[in-house]
């Protein structure tokens, strides 16, 4: 039977207003044009003609009408009454003194306005088709599809049903979906396939790890035994033989969810499921293995090929550094005797003999030897150092080149040639070396390689390949299959025949026009408009001015004043934080938790209905054990039943992992947007993202050197995004400190609560075209804090349009032919990275290194350069704009520093060595954060309303710079008990642990 999902405070709003329609709501559901008019007033009477139009604009905004048509709020009332110029609405009640009133108006409306019951045919058929296709291709969490089906029977006017409805025939869709993967997947092996993934989860003893465990343990060590360690693991899952032969017809995000079960379930579980699930499951899994035994090894050999070249050159500037001593002192004593070359006291035939009295011509001699040889060359290519590291390479480059099968664009052609060259060179009959393709080795690698023209230096020829397989990669011009990091974009899109079934819902999703023409008369009427206003308000803007600069008008920003808080503010800062209860960071979990009840969300990873007694009590202790990163040890209390060492460490691995974690945090987020002071900070719609570094000392593949972030150490960012009310809604954990422009639409596409994001802000760097593009094509406002504009270009689609001051500024013209071109592919990619079937970090690392000149990435491009043109114009002409950026951001950095504060344990230092230990530990803190914050946001909102029962007058604007970031009155360092056991007052020795029983905490 179908699970249901809504919970009681969804069923109760749905179909029902609950709260006052805002303005804009007003005027797109309640305006009532000619045609409305012309049918209201057929009614007799004020009360019939009130009631008529209520029920119009109610089933115009909630897809239904009501039991009660006038329960709804005063507002929508009152617009009403004005448009049809009743005065009073105090006989509105007498619109209900005949029941059938309210049906007739109803029915009449339904005929007037087109609109359909929920079983009428074609409707209800095209509801499942659709709905089975969405299921099918997105694998949508239920309560997201059933938000998408209200939105479709809205938009094709079908009245809603009753909600109990609606969620049975989701649940019916997506098990009838399920069923069908299962079938799809585990029907169509072979007995002896069947054979080798039962042999998966079978332990040969109780106590001895299953194959499973043992391939789902990724190499820890970026290095050549961590990349052997890789490639053996390769090899033994393309042994399985099912990753060889893949799945058509079934969506990628499908596997990928089936497939995260398996990577984090016991053997024995899975080896519990009944058929087809179980194959399904273990064939799901062993894909999943393949796809990230290829990106663990290639993430190695990325780590390995830039510790190469920086390592050399890093020991090439230690040994210089030992040297200077010796360097020194060699210059000294021939800058004494170049000083008495030049003095004129002293005959030439006199200087030599001067010089050799004063210094021993042997000691001459060794100091310009010791300058010869200590003194780099101006232009000597540090490539030349590396000939001593090759030894390193052959470790394991053949096995890497005999396992790993490359392929890539046309541009990554010169490259695969390479490789398979040097594939051959370890064959029995290898090639000659001046065969070998030159194409691939760069400028400064030809003086080190080639001769007249032809390699005749095997060991730098395999470092410009390598180099150049480095660069590729990256690019994504070479790739492997499968994979989810290193993986071939293209591959990974919405296929035709599924994008040909979402298209229509899908540009009504994102906004889009299926037209182009259409779309790009709309943004020339906007980018018209923008510079119109900004170029009027440009002579009154004290913020801007224009200066000359290479011949060109530039526009220059004043940067922003500091606010002073006014001493009201700080006023009312003193009297909350002087209101604020103070409280141990376990009590302010378990209250949350009785508050929202998260720790709900929390199920078993095999036994989703698992529960054990206090589990509540054992689940937040291990989220206090994780975020504070103190470990499991001081929360153990063996006299408390959930608290124990056993207790602890079951539920560390059972219940904490990332989708857990996450529906958790979505019940805390919801939670906070009904709180009035969180109201008064933000709608929910403007969020900032930005990372927060943490230094990793174990050795481990998923963390990588900055030498701005972590001097001589490596580690990850944790890219985190918050909201306007001061809630942490995603985060991903990226290995060291890179760029973070890739990673910002995973946060957004990838988060999964109630928040409906539709501008973000960023530091400088997560800004370029490509990334403007992306987010306007998916119906989001990019909005980077931008630091200086004179470097930057503004864009305009009509080269002859005339727009005074700023003509010079925006004198470059978007190329629209492309754009047309590639339209229907723009909406597509959209449409993928919206449905989840392809990463977002993927999609612009291939575009970015995407160098043809008429491509995808070209057509991206030029749709992001209007894009940013209108947003830089509103950043120019609007200093408010500018200081809201500001502000959002400010919110993100205290959200840092409370991090800070609470992830104290162990200096800081995040000690996981596997991505999926990270993401737990990172997102238990990200879920403490928010408990923290949801806490002091309910004592500060009723702060503020004892203060005004008090009679004390609050500034709004004050309310606003309230942060809720605030910890003084919290304790988050735990407190010690001054008590000895009674053994031990009575002299006693405490008894000593029985060695043969296994301390789980130990283990972990």
């Amino acid at each position: 039977m179908p699970t249901a999902f809504l919970t009681e405070e969804q069923h109760a709003a749905y179909g029902d207003y609950t709260g006052d329609p805002d303005p804009t709501q007003l005027a797109k559901f309640f305006h009532l044009d000619e045609v409305d008019l012309q049918r209201v007033r057929r009614h007799n009477g004020s009360h019939h003609r009130l009631g008529f139009a209520l029920q119009l604009g109610t089933v115009r905004f909630l897809g239904t009408f009501l039991a009660n048509p006038i329960a709804v709020p005063p507002i929508v009332i009152d617009f009403m009454a004005r448009q049809l110029a009743i005065a009073t609405t105090y006989t509105l009640d007498r619109y209900l003194e005949r029941e059938d009133t309210k049906w007739e108006h109803a029915r009449e409306i339904c005929q007037d306005y087109g609109y359909h019951d929920f079983h009428d045919q074609p409707w209800h058929f095209r509801l499942i088709r659709w709905l089975y296709a969405r299921a099918w291709f997105s694998n949508e969490r239920p309560f997201v599809l059933f938000e998408h089906a209200m939105a479709w029977l809205m938009h094709h006017k079908v009245l809603l049903p009753g909600p109990t409805t609606l969620e049975r025939l989701i649940g019916t869709i997506q098990e009838r979906s399920t069923t069908r993967l299962w079938q799809m997947i585990g029907g169509s092996l072979t007995p002896t396939q069947q054979q080798h993934l039962d042999d998966l989860v079978r332990a040969p003893t109780p106590n001895r790890q299953s194959p499973l465990d043992r391939l789902r343990k990724p190499p820890t060590t970026p290095t050549a035994v961590g990349m052997l360690a890789g490639l053996q693991r390769l090899k033994a899952i393309r042994d399985l033989g099912i990753a060889a032969h893949p799945i058509p017809m079934v969506p990628a995000g499908r596997l990928k969810t089936l497939a995260r079960y398996a990577m984090g379930a016991r053997a024995q579980a899975i080896a519990a499921l009944q058929n087809p699930r179980r194959l399904a499951t273990l064939r799901a899994c062993a894909m999943q293995l393949e796809a990230s035994a290829h990106d663990d090894v290639l993430d190695i050999f990325n780590q390995i090929i830039n510790a190469l070249f920086l390592s050399n050159e890093t020991q090439k500037q230690k040994a210089r550094t030992r040297s200077l001593s010796d360097l020194d002192a060699a210059a000294m004593q021939l800058q004494a005797v170049c000083q008495m070359l030049l003095d004129q006291q002293y005959a030439d035939s006199e200087v030599r003999p001067r010089i050799f009295h004063d210094h021993d011509p042997a000691h001459i001699a060794a100091a310009i030897a010791t300058v010869r040889n200590l003194v780099q060359p101006k232009h000597e290519p540090f490539e030349a150092q590396l000939d001593g590291t090759y030894p390193h390479l052959r470790r394991f480059l053949p096995t890497l080149l005999e396992t790993i099968n490359f392929d890539g664009t046309l541009s990554g052609k010169p490259v695969l040639a390479a490789l398979q060259f040097l594939r051959a060179l370890d064959a029995p009959n290898p090639p000659k070396l001046h065969h070998a393709p030159t194409e691939v080795v760069g400028a400064r690698w030809r003086r080190l390689v080639l001769d007249s023209g032809q390699v005749v230096d095997r060991q730098f020829y395999t470092f410009a390949v390598l180099e150049r397989l480095h660069q590729s990669l990256d690019r994504r011009e070479v790739f492997v299959s499968p994979s989810e990091r290193w993986g071939d974009p293209r591959a990974m899109l919405l296929k035709p025949d599924a994008w040909e079934s979402v298209r229509t819902h899908m540009c009504r999703t994102l906004g889009r026009l299926r037209d182009p023409h259409a779309e790009l008369a709309l943004l020339d009427t906007q980018l018209d408009a923008a510079y119109a206003e900004t170029a009027k308000n440009l002579p009154e803007n004290p913020g801007v001015r224009i200066e000359k600069i290479n011949d060109h008008d530039r526009p220059i920003i004043t940067g922003l004043d500091k606010l002073d808080d006014p001493l009201t503010l700080k006023q009312l800062r003193s009297e909350i934080q002087a209101r604020m209860p103070r409280a141990d960071l376990p009590e302010i979990l378990l209250e949350i938790n009785a508050m929202t009840g998260f720790a709900d969300e929390f199920t078993h990873l095999s036994e989703g209905g698992t529960r054990a007694t206090d589990l509540s009590l054992s689940i937040c202790a291990v989220l206090l054990a994780e975020a504070c990163n103190i470990g499991l040890e001081p929360l153990v209390n063996q006299s408390n039943p959930a608290l124990t060492r056993e207790r602890l460490a079951w539920v560390q691995q059972n219940y904490i992992r990332p989708e857990t974690l996450t529906r958790a945090n979505a019940r805390l987020v919801a939670a906070q947007a009904t709180i009035p002071i969180a109201q008064a900070w933000g709608g929910g719609e403007v969020a900032s993202v930005d990372g927060l570094r943490f230094v990793v000392p174990v050795r481990t593949i998923n963390a990588g050197g900055s030498p701005k972030h972590f001097p001589r150490q490596r580690g990850v960012t944790w890219y985190n995004g918050i909201s306007d009310q001061n809630m942490g809604f995603n985060a991903i954990v990226i290995p060291g400190a890179l760029r973070d422009a890739p990673y910002l639409l995973n946060v957004l596409l990838e988060q999964q609560t109630h928040l409906q994001i539709k501008e973000v802000m960023t530091d400088t760097a997560g800004y370029s075209d490509i990334v403007f593009g992306l987010f306007w094509l998916l119906g989001y406002q990019f909005s980077p804090r931008l630091a200086d504009l004179k470097d930057m270009r503004f864009w305009r689609l009509d080269p002859k349009a005339d727009y005074g001051l700023l003509n010079d500024v925006g004198r470059h013209t978007i190329s629209t032919k492309i754009i047309t071109e590639y339209w229907d592919e723009l909406l597509r990619l959209a449409g993928s990275l919206k449905m989840g079937t392809v990463q977002a970090d993927v999609v612009v690392r291939w575009l970015h290194g995407d160098k043809r000149p008429r491509t995808l990435a070209r057509a991206v491009t030029e749709v992001g350069r209007m894009a940013k043109t209108l947003y830089l114009l509103a950043y120019l002409d609007d200093e408010t704009y500018r200081r809201r950026i500001l502000t959002q951001l400010n919110k993100g950095e205290r959200r840092h520093r409370l991090a800070r504060v609470i992830f104290h344990g162990q200096r800081g230092e995040v000690r996981q060595r596997y991505r999926q230990g990270q993401e737990d530990q990172l997102g238990a803190l990200g879920l403490v954060l928010n408990c923290v914050v949801l806490w002091n946001t309910r004592y500060m909102d009723a702060a503020v309303a004892q203060m005004q029962a008090a009679g004390i007058v609050i500034d709004a604007d004050d309310l606003v710079r309230i942060s809720p970031f605030i910890h003084r009155h919290i304790n988050v360092l735990g407190r010690y008990f001054f008590a000895i056991p009674e053994e031990v007052q009575r002299g006693e020795l405490r008894p000593l642990r029985d060695p043969s029983k296994r301390d789980l905490l130990e283990d972990l």
